[in-house]
């Protein structure tokens, strides 16, 4: 019997479009799903308990041997991306040897995070990890990095209700290097595309089909949304058309490269390390 491949889904808005097609076309009957965080599901995806997923940039390159990265699909961003940011109390020239709060959701984001504070920033804050929550966070900290769901909140309803400084992570790096930046790739582990090939090429193109379809009804899928998150309707297309970026192309990946470079002689992976991009079947 045919068994349905594992494959991962990140429960923030951020990648609702890559899904919200797969509904739509009845592709996502054929998927065995697990939904959860982007660390939780690079985690699974690395240890082999899912066979397809996102996976955070970091970790990929931390495991690029171990896996194969589907063509032309990423959440990323080129210029802001209104959903990874530093929220401050203090200008970030003033965090030295300040503490900062780390949203313990994603490696990349706060990988990010620590470098253009300590790179393009040149300071050298405290850091500690905790949960997302920013008044939690701000409680014993001067700034606080969030993804995902609870940075759209924060930056967009506490911040300024609180008089709090926002500093997006994707406009920062974009001002810095001119290049896009890519929080995630698609990948599967290698083993399993070398025993289920179609299979691998199928689920690629389940996903391409479900962005292309999710964006050209971007508006419909921001309506959806908006009726069980707080955001309204023409925040959230604006945010699935305009701050990120699904794409993943020869700018996304000189991206990738320039992270690599400039974070891997400290995170665990070879600097020039090579991403290594799924090959057509046949």
């Amino acid at each position: 019997m045919a068994v349905r491949p594992r494959v991962g889904h990140i429960q923030f808005l951020n990648c609702l479009p890559l899904y919200w097609g797969l509904a739509r076309t009845g592709t996502l009957l054929d998927l065995d799903l697990t939904k959860d965080t982007p660390e939780k599901l690079s985690d699974l995806l690395v240890g082999g308990a899912l066979d397809i997923g996102p996976i955070t940039c970091v970790e990929y390159l931390r495991h690029a041997d171990e896996l194969v990265v589907l063509p032309d699909i990423a959440v990323g961003s080129d210029g802001p991306v209104m959903s990874c940011v530093i929220v401050s109390k203090v200008p970030l020239a003033e965090l030295d040897g300040r503490p900062v709060a780390l949203g313990s959701t994603s490696r990349t984001s706060v990988r990010l995070a620590r470098l253009l504070l300590e790179e393009r920033e040149g300071v050298s804050p405290e850091y500690f990890s905790c949960p997302p929550d920013l008044d939690a966070m701000l409680a014993s900290a001067d700034a606080a990095v969030l993804i995902g769901d609870p940075a759209l909140r924060a930056s967009l309803e506490q911040a300024p209700r609180q008089g709090l400084a926002v500093h997006d992570l994707g406009a920062m790096w974009k001002e810095w290097t001119g290049l896009p930046f890519v929080f995630a790739v698609w990948a599967a582990r290698r083993d399993y595309v070398e025993r289920h090939p179609e299979m691998t090429a199928a689920v690629h193109r389940a996903f391409l089909e479900s962005r292309d379809l999710s964006l050209m009804e971007a508006a419909k899928v921001a309506e959806q949304a908006s009726r069980w998150e707080s955001f309204d309707a023409p925040l959230l297309e604006q945010y699935f058309t305009e701050a990120l970026d699904y794409s993943l192309g020869e700018r996304q990946l000189a991206g990738i490269a320039e992270f690599a470079r400039r974070v891997g002689h400290t995170s665990g992976f070879a600097p020039d390390v090579a991403v290594r991009l799924l090959q057509p079947v046949g």
